[in-house]
């Protein structure tokens, strides 16, 4: 990460170089999504984050936490994100923490 690129999964590049049809209508979709929503980049991304954590999707989590950095949030705030399931998920979320924080102080 050293040119401060957020690093993709090996899962979706996977997926971008095997299905570049649907890779590339799921980014128009998630694009499209994106400008349709009321919430800034910042509270976006920690949301997203909250949402990955939560559904055990701990392969993406890097990338979105960089995502997050970039638009402004601080480390508590990405520990937050990730923990915001804790409730409803449980103690699972807490396996997003350690690729979170390392993604956060990479750069």
């Amino acid at each position: 990460m050293s040119d401060n690129k957020p690093a993709v999964s090996n899962a979706f590049q996977a997926f971008a170089a095997e299905a570049p049809a649907q890779a590339g209508a799921l980014m128009e979709m998630a694009k499209k999504l994106d400008a349709a929503s009321a919430l800034d980049k910042k509270t976006g991304a920690l949301a997203y984050l909250a949402v990955l954590a939560a559904l055990r999707m701990e392969s993406g989590v890097p990338f979105h936490t960089m995502l997050a950095k970039k638009a402004g949030a601080t480390r508590e705030e990405v520990i937050g994100a990730i923990l915001t399931g804790l409730p409803a998920a449980g103690i699972s979320v807490t396996q997003s923490l350690p690729a979170a924080l390392a993604a956060y102080d990479a750069s």
